[in-house]
């Protein structure tokens, strides 16, 4: 029995594209069975047990093997990230158990991990398993990391001190206060971890993107051809997406979530969706800030609001409790936008909403799950990014694909109302959306071309699995 081992980290955006991954390869070539190895978060990455469960239900030839449970003192950590990395190296000796257990009853054809788990890039080698990292990210991301190292070797600063343009080989000019947010400081353990990772990135058999041909295609170009790793041979690239998920959970006693109900009342397109990801959290000041914007714009909109991060830094790695809106918006405003807008509690069904006919324009924080589900719903975006590769993200969002219109942040990151009302208002109403939206919806095309039978995802699923074959 061929085997197909993936090994995503704990958080719940790469849980779910390595799913959609490991579907992918099912749907397309069913012979082959897809084992998942998960380390049970400590913290908070979104709920992922239930969507395990309904996976595991759903798909027989998909199972999971969790790994045990790693105990940390999260209070000694700096960030997300960094809890992550010592997870995930702390969980080596269980991957090496786990992929000889499996070893036992099944030929492990491909071991696939995501950048956090390199350091099992070390045991799948001694095991002699071809392995693949997969990027959650776009081409651009891999692009980014690839040349790394070469930064690295030419500078002695950190970006967050650089003050210049980063120029890396199919990429626009990147802010260097706009590269990922845990490699600003050289000195961070964040930032050792991800060169380690850009370094090993040139020894696995190849790379699997989560992106399509023609959405990147300078970027794809540059990768292929070498021109990022200029100090070696580049591993082939494999886009295989978008690779998306649909959802079916916390939904009425109808089966309708209420936001889809209220959706269907309002005229086509006219409807801005703001949400920004399962760990995207405001202050209290910033979600009064959004709501006067909001209001001001006078545009319709489907707002997801999250409590704002604890003060307590014993609970900053936890879920936020559900969020009390008539403390966190202002006075009167629920009543005063009734007949505008639609305020839903910490969750929304953001695929269903994204394609819904009444959703005109989407306010993200730019992570690369909700991009690819906008241009697949061709929906054009205002990019407002907070936290891991996000900034990076818009970026490229803005100033190499068109896809999104920035919004101006002050230096501590703070948005005022008269930005949000001015970016939701260009968006909705303005030539310049207008042109968004015209673009979003050839890259739609693109997107649905590319995953149909003959397209270029479904080819360079084709050319892996016959690389696989050959091994």
């Amino acid at each position: 029995m061929e085997t197909i081992v993936l090994y995503p980290s704990p958080g719940m955006g790469h849980l779910i594209s390595m799913v959609e991954l490991g579907k992918f390869i099912l749907k397309h070539h069913p012979s082959f069975t897809i084992v998942i190895l998960t380390v049970p978060p400590s913290f908070n990455t979104g709920s992922t047990a239930s969507y395990i469960n309904r996976v595991s239900a759903a798909t027989k030839s998909i199972t999971f093997h969790q790994l045990p449970s790693i105990s940390l003192e999260l209070d000694s950590f700096s960030s997300m990230e960094a809890v992550i990395f010592e997870a995930l190296r702390l969980s080596n000796p269980s991957v090496h158990q786990a992929l000889q257990h499996i070893s036992l009853t099944a030929t492990i054809t491909a071991f696939i991990i995501d950048f956090f788990c390199t350091p099992a890039l070390s045991i799948s080698t001694k095991l002699g398993i071809p392995t693949y990292y997969f990027i959650t990210s776009g081409i651009s991301t891999l692009a980014f990391f690839l040349y790394l190292p070469i930064i690295h070797r030419n500078t002695v600063k950190s970006f967050k001190d650089l003050n210049s343009l980063v120029d890396v080989p199919g990429l626009p000019p990147i802010p260097s206060s706009d590269v990922a947010k845990p490699i600003l400081d050289r000195a961070s353990i964040e930032y050792a971890c991800f060169l380690d990772f850009s370094l090993h990135l040139p020894k696995t058999a190849g790379f699997i993107v989560n992106s399509f041909d023609s959405l990147e295609p300078k970027t794809l170009k540059a990768v292929s051809e070498g021109s990022c790793n200029p100090d070696g041979a580049t591993p082939p690239v494999f886009c295989v997406g978008p690779l998306l998920a649909s959802e079916d959970r916390r939904v009425g006693t109808d089966g309708v979530h209420e936001c889809l109900k209220w959706l269907d009342l309002q005229p086509s397109e006219s409807v801005v969706f703001l949400c920004f990801g399962s760990l995207g959290l405001f202050s209290d000041k910033q979600l009064k800030e959004i709501a006067i914007g909001l209001e001001r714009s006078r545009q319709r909109f489907l707002w997801v609001i999250r409590s704002p991060p604890s003060e307590d830094k014993s609970k900053r790695f936890l879920p936020p409790p559900e969020p009390d809106l008539d403390s966190l918006l202002p006075r009167g405003f629920s009543d005063r936008t009734k007949d505008l807008g639609f305020v839903v509690k910490s969750w929304a069904p953001q695929v269903e909403v994204l394609n819904h006919k009444s959703i005109g324009g989407f306010v993200t924080h730019c992570g690369w799950n909700s991009v690819l589900e906008a241009v697949w719903a061709g929906v054009p975006m205002v990019a407002w990014p907070l936290y891991a590769e996000q900034k990076f993200n818009r970026v490229v969002l803005v100033d190499y694909l068109k896809l999104a219109l920035r919004i101006h942040e002050s230096e501590d990151g703070f948005v005022a109302a008269e930005e949000v009302e001015n970016r939701v208002r260009e968006l909705m109403d303005s030539d310049e959306g207008e042109s968004l939206r015209k673009r979003t919806k050839e890259k739609e095309a693109e997107a649905k071309a590319a995953t149909s039978e003959g397209g270029s995802s479904i080819v360079a699923l084709a050319k892996l699995v016959k690389l696989w074959k050959l091994c």
